[in-house]
């Protein structure tokens, strides 16, 4: 354990060794947990409830892809509004603006009880969530220095792993014991906690006064975040766009697929599907753990191998469902390749992250950040859709799907190859 902790002790530039675990640092931390862990149990209820209400792959798919919309639309705004406004009252106001729409959520859930509230919510909390993350990410590089990023990055995805670990198994149990009332009730008090802690952090923030409109500066901003990823840093471009195309196929199939497969073809219990994210989310907590431990040793240039790891993890989930061995035979397959595929992207996540905020400046880094995961985001709505529909044309045949993804995903990992090969 002694080990562990000495590896979030980062040497700076001088001989001594920095400690990461201060103050400030620990209730974002501490708040990042309690508030992720609501997030996380709502997003395992509400579209479970959508599933179980409709019994529809392609609905499903077309409403989650809905509410990923706004979350494209936020995400640009969420990083101008991290870059000018001071980090910790977004925090603080997102959370206690979350703790209101789940009150006000519980309330309407109590009268109508309707599937377009659910709808609704999922729309609100990824537009949140879209405006909270740049803030988060773009506190990190005024806590630290350059080179203390990468642990402190580790750290970050760790509690995020460690939210989604708990969040799903106890969400489901909920889910499927109570209902999705006792599911608000919980994700309203943890975000109203979270708020009440992050009260008492302090990140450091320079004022900015710019002249025009909120529209003109909005403008300025994105025009001058996409110049720099186009032109000051164009690799940033290629990058970003394959990981577009890999979220769009991969990501897409596995979000739309694992609720659909386990269980609608499976005929699992919700509380088996929560059980399920949660091994998923302890190969991200494990991914988090190994870029705590070895992040000087990953290189971004074999940044591909991850991609591909990734994608063959998914052929032993599509020759299960094709052999059509036992259900609960092929929920294990399917759940144990889906924790290795968390273990590999968590990595990938977090090397992608620390290129972006290693080569980008202080003062625009949030809105960098938040451009890109735009672009990101924007392939899961369209994928979402695509494999709901698939889903729903391949039921009886879901090892189709699953193997087809495969094959595409695996042509994008080779190629990426020569891309992450130019990264110094």
């Amino acid at each position: 354990m002694e080990n562990l902790k000495n590896e979030f002790l980062v040497k700076g530039k001088s001989t001594h060794r920095v400690k990461l675990f201060k103050k400030d640092f620990i209730l974002l931390v501490i708040g990042q947990i309690i508030s992720l862990f609501g997030n996380a149990i709502l997003r395992l209820a509400l579209p479970l409830y959508i599933l179980d209400k409709s019994g529809s792959a392609a609905l499903f798919g077309i409403i989650s892809a809905s509410a990923f919309l706004p979350m494209v639309i936020i995400s640009p705004i969420g990083g101008i509004l991290a870059d000018r406004i001071n980090k910790q009252r977004i925090m603080v106001a997102l959370d206690l603006f979350t703790a209101a729409l789940t009150l006000g959520a519980i309330i309407l859930n109590s009268l109508f009880n309707t599937v377009i509230l659910v709808v609704i919510m999922l729309m609100m909390l990824y537009s949140i969530q879209a405006a909270y993350n740049p803030s988060v990410q773009a506190s990190l590089p005024l806590l630290f220095q350059k080179e203390q990023l990468v642990s402190a990055n580790a750290v970050v995805n760790l509690i995020t792993s460690l939210s989604s670990l708990l969040g799903p198994v106890i969400g489901g149990i909920l889910y499927g014991t109570y209902g999705l009332s006792y599911v608000l009730v919980v994700s309203c008090v943890c975000f109203a906690f979270s708020a009440v802690l992050e009260l008492f952090m302090r990140i450091p923030h320079t004022p900015r006064k710019d002249g025009g409109s909120i529209w003109s500066i909005v403008k300025n901003d994105m025009k001058h975040s996409s110049y720099f990823i186009l032109k000051e840093k164009p690799i940033m471009t290629r990058v970003i766009m394959l990981v577009f195309f890999f979220n769009m196929f991969l990501s897409s199939m596995i979000i739309i697929g694992l609720p659909v497969i386990i269980t609608q073809i499976l005929g699992m219990s919700s509380q088996l599907y929560g059980a399920s994210q949660g091994v998923l989310a302890s190969g991200g907590l494990i991914g988090g753990v190994a870029a705590g431990l070895f992040g000087k040793r990953l290189k971004i240039k074999y940044a591909y191998l991850l991609m591909l790891a990734c994608s063959l993890a998914t052929i032993p989930m599509g020759i299960a469902l094709m052999l059509q061995v036992s259900p609960l035979a092929s929920y294990f397959v399917i759940v144990i390749m889906g924790a290795l595929i968390m273990i590999n992207s968590t990595l990938f996540n977090i090397q992608m992250l620390v290129f972006v905020q290693g080569n980008t400046p202080v003062e625009i880094v949030g809105k960098v950040i938040s451009f890109l995961m735009a672009i990101v985001t924007s392939a899961q709505p369209i994928g979402q859709a695509i494999y709901g529909m698939l889903y729903q044309q391949f039921y009886t045949e879901p090892w189709l799907v699953v193997l087809g993804t495969s094959l595409i995903a695996t042509v994008i990992s080779f190629f990426s190859k020569r891309i992450f090969s130019r990264i110094n």
